[in-house]
């Protein structure tokens, strides 16, 4: 079974203007709410390609009754556990194409909620499942909270992570399958400035040593670089236009999730990553199943020898 948490959901407030003028009424062309979350996205992405999951996390208030109703609207399977306060508000704002976001304040998460996620994790997820741990960890709880939830797991779950700072570095150190980091992400995580192929792969194999067994380094427009532990793999994007990019790197990892569930080859699961999270870029919402695939003939992944490595 696939599962995915996401700690600090939120409800998406999507507002479209054709010009937005600071400190004056502005009225919007076109707004539209949905369920918000890296975690939430990703299982949104595997319902698209008709793959089951359970989708975890936090939720709290009207806002909360929102996210749990609109998930069960679309058929995902749920484990929500509540807590006191609303689940935030994220507004995002489109004005005539540039995209700006407003972050909610989170919940206070209570003891009680986390202890019977970690032991819903601990009594439910078994060899061979894959757990998704997605997103930024609520200032209410601590940012030992990804590695407190793998020393939980029984042993041979497939963690895949993908959030920064100190919750990172922390769930790092106890082995995951899979990291996601985009090239900002490296950069904040080594304090330095890495901008070159080789130097962005050195920096991959790095993370690899500090507990990565798979790392997937997004490079935007740029492409991506996937690591596995053998093998260096390069490739571009597919050529589309850009809609929006919300939702593309959980897309991603959504596309990857997929390919991985179907026990498709590593190289395949990082092609169908790469047109998941272009799909998701060149759509409005999230990628439709067929977009992907029509887009996985135009992706080109060479192996990428370093000389030394």
């Amino acid at each position: 079974m696939i599962y995915t948490l996401t700690l600090n959901p939120a409800l998406d407030y999507f507002l479209s203007f054709e010009s937005f003028v600071e400190g004056d009424l502005n009225i919007p062309k076109e707004t539209y709410k949905l369920p918000g979350g890296k975690g939430i996205n990703v299982s949104k992405i595997l319902k698209n390609y008709n793959t089951e999951s359970i989708c975890l996390g936090f939720i709290g208030g009207f806002t909360g009754t929102f996210i749990e109703e609109s998930l069960k609207a679309d058929d995902i399977k749920t484990k929500l556990f509540k807590v006191k306060e609303d689940t935030r508000i994220n507004i995002k704002i489109n004005n005539h194409g540039l995209e700006s976001e407003i972050a909610g304040t989170s919940p206070t998460i209570e003891a009680k909620s986390v202890s019977e996620l970690l032991e819903y994790l601990k009594k439910n997820l078994k060899k061979g499942d894959i757990l998704s741990l997605s997103g930024s960890v609520p200032t209410s709880l601590p940012t030992s909270i990804y590695s407190d939830i793998i020393d939980s797991l029984a042993e041979g779950v497939q963690v895949i992570l993908d959030t920064r700072g100190e919750p990172f570095e922390k769930a790092l150190k106890k082995g995951v399958f899979l990291i996601k980091p985009n090239q900002d992400e490296i950069n904040e995580f080594f304090k330095t400035n890495f901008s070159t192929t080789e130097e962005l792969i050195h920096a991959g194999k790095k993370l690899q040593t500090l507990g990565a067994q798979n790392v997937l380094i997004s490079l935007g427009a740029k492409g991506s670089i996937f690591i596995t532990e053998d093998s260096v793999y390069i490739a571009g994007v597919p050529k589309g236009e850009l809609i929006s990019s919300n939702g593309s790197g959980d897309s991603m990892i959504g596309g990857f999730i997929y390919g991985l569930n179907n026990n498709f080859e590593l190289e395949k699961c990082y092609k169908y990553g790469i047109a998941s999270g272009s799909a998701t870029a060149f759509s409005r919402g999230l990628a439709k199943f067929e977009t992907t695939k029509n887009l996985l003939k135009e992706i080109e992944i060479r192996k990428y020898e370093i000389g030394g490595m």
